[in-house]
């Protein structure tokens, strides 16, 4: 049996170099193009319904079409990754969101937006597979966290900028339905819009070193020792190609056939990133907000302050996720994790009691008593904050550093792909949920989180600090660690 990974031993004094901060911004790129791609059809989905004459179901299966193509871009990304390495998979999701850009922009019909949406959803799934994995890949292991949560603020960030730049067009052509430059109306140059950060990552991709774990796997050793040197700093750079060397073992092709194990097909750690993905989405934070513009109206904003209210929300997300980031490699990816659960389990059941008293009219609406409104919308906002500074930019983190060499771009993709599909599953059933009632939707969600407190607590193992080489197939933890075959909360 191997020994125990001591995550206790002293770091190397490694220091952090601007050459793996640029190239870790580089490939965050990505992540804002995943932000901007997801949130954008926010501000043109009313025009799509009048331009179209959708209904409410097909207008629904249109903003939710991107999720499916996301789901199969993720898939596919690892096993790419693994044949033709990480930088081809950035240069080709760039292209595709270039693309679905101008697809979507000139699209003549609801057929062809989805067609569009769902190429940007296979952008989307890409990326969110390729910048996790390559920061980490790149990264010194005490400065990994930090470096790998640059990927969800780069997704907030794009977020803010997909909402602000439609609103600047909404503005500026007096509505998203009227024409604004060269004939054609506001809402397609939303989706025109996202061809200029499409193009800069793409630039930025094709001028970023390679991962130097799959230079190693592809026997260009020489370049490998040149990243690790020059970028990643590494200090015994012979040491280190000799350790990446064993952990991919001798047969370095990469296959679905490397993640089987022996619960339930799959090795444990593979459960363990899925479960981590699933979780992120049951909790509910994309449709926790659907009801958003009730609880501020209930404490005096207008209904025309949409656009505000959802400034404030991004940008808390913006700020949380910068907290994240300075604690992630000081008090670690688990301990965080557990915080962020148990506040998100007590946030939402507040919330699912306050809905409780609500009184709803014959449209649905939900109207609640002024100081249920209070305390609802302020749970609301410190869900999201709880979210924001732990599951939101941590479990990305985990996802790029806790599987082994030989399986992590598969793996990963495996594990994304399942969010995806998470996603839109909550996403489609929330319309059911609220037709229950609201209790019930944010119950729901609570026990999800209350859920995630005890699979954090008995199946995720502390990875901070850890050398990417010392992660293992199996997980089984104690007090928080890795222990026997793999690592043990002193």
């Amino acid at each position: 049996m191997a020994t125990s990974a001591d995550t206790s031993a002293p770091v190397p004094n490694i220091k952090l170099n601007r050459r793996v901060i640029g190239i870790s911004i580089g490939a965050a790129l990505g992540g804002f193009l995943f932000g901007f791609d997801s949130s954008v059809i926010n501000g043109a989905v009313g025009s799509i319904q009048g331009e179209f004459g959708l209904g409410d179901a097909l207008t629904g299966f249109a903003v939710a079409s991107a999720l499916l193509g996301c789901a199969v871009g993720a898939w596919f990304s690892g096993g790419i990754a693994n044949k033709y390495g990480r930088i081809r998979v950035m240069v080709i999701a760039s292209i595709l969101f270039f693309i679905s850009a101008f697809g979507s922009g000139f699209a003549v019909g609801v057929t062809d937006l989805i067609l569009w949406r769902v190429v940007g959803g296979l952008a989307v799934g890409a990326a969110s597979v390729i910048a996790p994995a390559y920061i980490a890949e790149v990264a010194p292991a005490r400065f990994r966290g930090r470096l790998g949560s640059l990927q969800q603020l780069a997704i907030v960030l794009g977020i803010f900028t997909a909402l602000l730049s439609g609103q600047l067009f909404a503005q500026a052509a007096g509505g998203a339905s009227n024409d604004l430059w060269f004939g054609l109306e506001a809402w397609r140059l939303m989706f025109m819009a996202e061809a200029i950060p499409a193009v800069i990552y793409g630039f930025f991709a094709l001028r970023l070193p390679e991962s130097p774990r799959y230079l190693v796997g592809v026997d260009r050793t020489d370049d490998a020792a040149v990243v690790l040197r020059d970028f990643t700093g590494e200090t015994n750079v012979d040491a280190r190609l000799e350790e990446i060397e064993k952990s991919l073992g001798k047969d370095k092709k990469r296959s679905l056939k490397d993640l089987r194990g022996t619960t339930f097909g799959l090795k444990s750690v593979v459960w363990t990133g899925i479960l981590l993905s699933v979780f992120q989405q049951f909790v509910g934070i994309n449709v926790i907000f659907y009801y958003s513009t009730t609880l501020w109206q209930a404490v005096g904003f207008d209904e025309s302050q949409a656009f505000l209210t959802s400034t404030i929300t991004s940008v808390t997300n913006i700020v949380v996720t910068i907290i994240a980031i300075v604690l992630v490699d000081r008090i670690g990816r688990r301990r965080l994790l557990l915080i962020g659960s148990t506040g998100m389990t007590f946030s939402l059941a507040i919330m699912a009691i306050a809905f409780s008293t609500a009184n709803v009219d014959s449209a649905g609406d939900a109207t609640l008593a002024d100081n249920w409104a209070t305390i609802a919308l302020v749970s609301a906002n410190l869900f999201v904050v709880f979210f924001g500074a732990t599951w939101g930019p941590i479990v990305w983190v985990l996802l790029g550093e806790m599987f082994p060499n030989r399986i992590r771009a598969t793996a990963l993709a495996i594990a994304a792909a399942a969010q995806w599909v998470a996603n839109f599953a909550i996403t489609t059933t929330f319309p059911v949920f609220a037709n229950i009632g609201l209790t019930f939707a944010y119950g729901f969600y609570a026990s999800m989180a209350l859920l995630s407190l005890i699979f954090v607590y008995f199946r995720v193992p502390e990875t901070k600090g850890m050398e990417l080489e010392d992660m293992h197939d199996d997980i089984i933890v104690k007090r928080g660690k890795f222990v026997g075959a793999t690592v043990v909360d002193e």
